[in-house]
Parts: C-alpha cells; structure tokens; sequence
C-alpha cells in the first residue's frame, strides 16, 4: 500500500514576533514550532498506524486510534486556521470586518461590537482547554458563535470554521499568566478580519 504525503507544519504567514504586542514572540515559537508541530508529527504517526491496522483488517486496533486521529487532526486543522486568522498590527490586523461579512454579522448579531462581546464571554467561560469559534452553517447561510472542548474540531458540530480563539494555556500564559479574560481582549487587536472575509466568501452560498 502506498502512503499518502504526510501532513506538514504550514508555513507561519508572519515572524514570530510579528504579533507583539498581542502575542510575544517566545509564545508565538513554542506555540507553533512545538505544539502544532507535535500534533502534525503525532497525527502522521497515528494514520500510519492506522493503515497497518487496516491493511491487517484489525479493526480493534483502528477504533483505538480514532481518538488519537480526532485529537492531533483538530490541533492541526485549528491551528492552521489560527495563524491565518491573525495579522501584525498595520498590516490587516484589528481592522474592521467589511462587505457580506460585515452585513451577515450585524444581521445575526446586532453589531460588530455585540458579537465581540459575545464570542468573548464564551471563549473565556471555557472551562479548561478549548477554543471559541466564528462558523458558518451551511445549511442556513447563518453565523453562528459555538465553543470547542480540547481540539475538536468545529466541523464536528456541522459548522464551517471561519475564526477561532485558541485559550489553551499554551497560547497565551506565558504573557498573560491566568488572565485569559485579557487576552481574549486583546486579541481583537489582530484579527485578521480580511481572511475572515475570504473564508467566507469561499462557503456562503449566494
């Protein structure tokens, strides 16, 4: 049996210390050279073995490795999103949503402000590991606000991902210690609301 290309750590669409003040550049290093890095390495390794288990019709062994697959798959497809989702300061980052996402946000949320708020309260209301998230159902071309225990993906709740906050300690903790409230807050500094537009655009049906 052939194996597929392994799955690669995407490249960082900024320098580490790009997003400071935000987010300092020791945080951004080991946030993607070590943890999204040992998801891709630790997600590899689980298909593989669960190619070996399928190629032996073991099937015990492949339902093992589900949770192993959900987890290090979610770290890897939210933290590619995560990076794209940000920008440095005066250069996309903070600047205010415009066009269909803008006019799609104040229809489901009342205003931009509202929906900040929002999303805000939810991502720092959870509890332990986890990550709030902007998604799209593409059923009703709606937005709508849902929150992620560990790294589960958002598409595990029918929703299209189109912004996430990560509020694993590693992301933030280092800089903000125990205050994830204020990092959630300022992490609005850099959204990169541009690509947030653009996810959009790619799943709405019009």
């Amino acid at each position: 049996m052939t194996n597929p290309t392994p799955y690669r750590l995407p490249d960082l669409p900024y320098d580490f210390s790009a997003l400071e003040p935000v987010i300092s550049s020791e945080i951004m290093q080991l946030h993607y050279s070590k943890h999204h890095n040992a998801y891709v390495t630790n997600l590899n390794a689980a298909l593989e073995k669960y190619r070996e288990a399928e190629a032996k019709g073991d099937i015990a062994s492949m339902i093992g490795l589900q949770q192993a697959i959900k987890f290090n798959g979610g770290g890897h497809v939210n933290h590619s999103i995560f990076w794209t989702n940000l920008a440095p300061m005066g250069k996309g980052g903070g600047e205010a949503p415009a066009g269909d996402l803008a006019a799609a946000i104040q229809r489901d949320f009342g205003s931009i402000e509202q929906f900040i708020e929002k999303l805000s309260a939810q991502a720092v209301a959870i509890q332990g590991s986890g990550w709030g998230w902007l998604g799209l159902n593409p059923s009703t071309n709606h937005l709508a606000i849902a929150t992620c225990a560990n790294q589960d993906p958002l598409s595990t709740q029918g929703l299209v991902p189109l912004l996430g906050i990560d509020v694993w300690e590693h992301a933030y903790y280092l800089q903000y210690k125990n205050v994830r409230a204020e990092y959630v807050k300022n992490i609005w500094k850099i959204v990169n609301w541009k690509n947030v537009q653009e996810r959009y655009e790619a799943v709405i049906k019009k």
